[in-house]
């Protein structure tokens, strides 16, 4: 069976600027190829997407270039991106020219709502269906409403909802996220990504039944064919280990068949970002 891991960050602090990090002692440390690979293959993940990991905007591209060109088992990048700016259209066309990149990120669930609320984010992210780019959504539970008007204006690109759309799971706060969930899983054109839920619960006595309502629910609301899975590593090690979050994977998925199975954890990857 095929895993992908469609949810990778790669730090590498000589080589770029991570502002957001200097106020997180735990995950300030780098975290590199030859760091995460041997957790990767013992998880059984066979090829990997990295994910931007808001680096500073002079950045981005670099970040683009160094993460795009990875090789055997990276299959490709998520760059970072502002669609906020009039300038974003000048980026969109340097990104997409980075060989290996396969989509877009921009961070809301810490930045203020209005952020993604005007004209020109929308109009811009509209931009990324002629460059054949998906656009994964990072946002909190009160800001999936936001998401739901930025898929619904741009109908013919590919979304990604990241982390379950970051529910608290460690106050088991089902209500109202699960209504918003319910809400974008109805677009056509948003998946969702099994992934963070673990960062999200208690960071030392969680378990696999804590996670289970929330990882049921998006699948339940998504169905099998429009979700993909990440590990989130190494903000996953927040609460648990690369190997820990997959081994509750498979408890998650115990249920499910075969086909069922290798669509989310593989699959789907492939056909939703484009891979190949």
């Amino acid at each position: 069976m095929r895993i992908v891991d469609t949810h990778c960050h790669l730090i590498y602090r000589e080589r770029l600027r991570y502002p957001w990090l200097d106020g997180d002692t735990r995950l300030n440390r780098d975290c590199t190829v030859e760091d995460y690979l041997p957790q990767a293959r013992a998880a059984g993940i066979t090829d990997v997407l990295h994910m931007e990991v808001d680096v500073a905007p002079g950045d981005i591209e670099a970040e683009a270039a160094l993460t795009g060109g990875l090789g055997v088992p990276f299959v490709g990048t998520i760059a970072g991106c502002r669609p906020e700016s009039a300038d974003f259209p000048a980026q969109l066309e340097r990104l997409a020219s980075i060989p290996g990149v396969k989509g877009l990120r921009r961070i809301l669930h810490t930045q203020p709502d209005g952020l993604a609320q005007t004209a020109l984010f929308a109009e811009n992210l509209g931009r990324l269906a002629r460059y054949g780019l998906s656009f994964d959504f990072c946002v909190l539970p009160r800001q999936i409403p936001i998401a739901v008007a930025l898929a619904r204006a741009c109908p013919d690109v590919q979304f990604v909802l990241d982390h379950c759309g970051v529910p608290d799971v460690k106050a088991a706060g089902l209500d109202p996220w699960r209504a918003g969930i319910r809400a974008i899983a109805e677009l056509p054109n948003v998946a969702a990504k099994l992934s963070g839920i673990v960062a999200y619960a208690d960071p030392v006595n969680w378990t696999v039944a804590d996670l289970r309502p929330f990882a049921e629910h998006v699948i339940g609301s998504f169905g099998w064919e429009r979700m993909v899975w990440g590990s989130d590593h190494p903000v996953c090690t927040r609460s648990a280990s690369l190997g820990r979050w997959m081994d509750a994977t498979h408890a998650l998925l115990a249920g499910a068949s075969e086909t069922e199975k290798g669509a989310l954890l593989g699959l789907n990857a492939l056909r939703i970002y484009r891979l190949g």
